[in-house]
């Protein structure tokens, strides 16, 4: 089995790391892959109520695509180049974006390329003090292709993500705090309780509530808002016959007046 990517479960967290500490945890086609198999493991894992996702040594979350494997996907074309590695990397982001259960990244070093696009896709994300952004594609003639050209302008805002997605230049965590990239800049020692902090608030609701909502807003960001409520009012729904929103009914019912 891979080490590509670790997991270790603790009080309902998965703490999720990305092992590749010596190529700064850059994203090749087996951690992709590791992080795809154990995110299959956590969703289905009913003791796991919250992730968090981070790098391995102080260094990275992640420095990117591991670019001499996509140069060599690269070399034998542009179908395989899109298929190995384009639609990997975009499959992966679709999946922490979706996923039912809060995905924290605890971004603790360089997040560059790909890294910044796992910290664009993922709910929530909070910063060291040592963190590094950067979305520096361009300086090898390419756009970014694991979603960064769509997500981090409906993060930033089109100018603000332009600025940084056409000059490709690094950023500190108070910048990616400014335009909403990441939800808190921690000190370093701090990244890892800060993220178990914020799982601990998420996780002492109705998990079926979290779910829906986190479905509500990732699908109804990318419709028209009369579309967007219809999604809020399914997820609604499906929640109406649910022992978590009967007893929640009973808990509010019963409060100190």
């Amino acid at each position: 089995m891979s080490d590509a990517v670790l997991l270790d479960t603790k009080d309902g967290i998965a703490l999720v790391t990305l092992n590749r500490p010596e190529k700064l945890n850059a994203l090749n086609y087996e951690l992709i892959d590791r992080l795809m198999a154990l995110l299959d493991i956590i969703e289905v894992a009913s003791e796991v109520r919250g992730i968090i996702l981070t790098g391995a040594g102080d260094r990275a979350f992640s420095a990117g695509a591991d670019i001499s494997e996509f140069s060599a996907s690269l070399r034998r074309g542009t179908n395989t180049a899109i298929r190995d590695f384009v639609r990997r990397g975009q499959a992966m982001t679709a999946r922490l974006e979706a996923f039912r259960k809060p995905v924290i990244a605890a971004v603790n070093g360089i997040a560059f390329g790909g890294g910044c696009e796992i910290t664009e896709a993922v709910h929530l994300a909070i910063a060291s003090d040592k963190a590094r952004f950067a979305k520096p594609e361009i300086n090898l003639g390419m756009p970014p292709t694991f979603g960064g050209t769509q997500r981090l302008p409906r993060l930033a805002g089109r100018k603000r993500a332009l600025e940084l997605l056409l000059t490709g230049e690094p950023f500190p965590p108070a910048r990616a705090l400014e335009i909403g990239l990441v939800n808190s800049v921690v000190p370093h020692d701090e990244l890892l309780p800060a993220a178990r902090e914020l799982a601990g608030r998420i996780m002492r609701h109705s998990p079926l509530a979290v779910g829906s909502i986190i479905t509500a807003v990732t699908r109804g960001l990318n419709m028209g808002i009369a579309e967007g409520l219809l999604v809020e009012s399914e997820q609604f729904a499906a929640m109406v016959p649910t022992r978590d929103l009967a007893e929640g009914l009973e808990t509010w019912a019963a409060r100190p007046r």
